[in-house]
């Protein structure tokens, strides 16, 4: 299987996706399928992250943003979510260094006022740690909500107008994109979901308008290297016209 993808040609490949953005999703099931508590998949997927980012910065990709946990996975049990939170420090104890040797920035958007303190701080630390780094940008998006983020963006543009510090008229999409948690990096080439589940679950929505979407069965605990080069081949393969015509872009 390894030797399926030629990853030297994928890189020159001129459209390599700059941005991957992933919906984790299926840790749940798989731990249930195996008899397993759902943390389980949880710490399975975390090998699956380490290989996803490998991958990432082998083929060429600049950002590379990991749906980790919504707004709405608060309402999850209490015992899940504080396993959860506990993982994420320390996976994020254990990995900043090797991220940092790798060149890796290390960003996180989302509500981060929202996570305990321990959270936050290791979160923090690990963006300050990696914040001149050149390398691929791992963004884990934590206690994210699309609709919240644009509802955000949108009320300082609100606030600009009554203060007189802007126009009504000048608000465009350029404006409106400078003011979500996404401003210093481009929108989403690729979008990629596991778990097979055909929806956005509140994700990028504003960013991901023109991205393209690839969705497979593979549960992401299973989701590793060569799944996510295949998905870099189905990108490459595909005819990105942003509502033009084939004969536009051929000319």
């Amino acid at each position: 299987m390894a030797s399926t993808f030629n990853i030297e040609t994928m890189k020159k490949h001129p459209r390599v996706p700059k941005h991957v953005a992933v919906i984790m999703d299926g840790n749940g099931r798989w731990a249930k399928e195996r008899g397993l508590p759902r943390i389980s998949g949880h710490i399975e997927g975390i090998n699956s992250v380490r290989d996803v980012v490998k991958a990432a910065h082998e083929v060429g990709v600049k950002y590379l943003t990991l749906y980790t946990f919504s707004k709405e996975n608060w309402n999850r049990p209490a015992s899940e979510v504080s396993a959860l939170m506990s993982l994420l420090v320390k996976t994020l104890h254990e990995e900043i260094s090797e991220l940092n040797r790798n060149n890796v920035r290390f960003n996180v958007i989302g509500c981060i006022n929202d996570l305990p303190d321990e959270t936050a701080k290791q979160m923090l630390e690990g963006i300050e740690l990696t914040k001149n780094n050149t390398g691929l940008t791992l963004t884990l998006a934590l206690s994210y909500g699309s609709r919240f983020e644009i509802s955000e963006a949108v009320r300082s543009l609100c606030w600009d107008v009554f203060k007189g510090t802007l126009l009504p008229q000048d608000v465009n999409e350029t404006l409106i994109s400078s003011r979500l948690y996404t401003a210093d990096m481009p929108d989403p080439d690729l979008l990629i979901r596991t778990g097979g589940e055909m929806r956005f679950s509140n994700f990028l929505l504003w960013q991901s308008a023109y991205a393209e979407f690839y969705v497979t069965q593979t549960y992401w605990p299973d989701f590793r290297k060569n799944d996510f080069f295949e998905a870099i081949q189905s990108y490459l393969s595909r005819e990105r016209r942003f509502g033009k015509v084939s004969e536009q872009l051929n000319k």
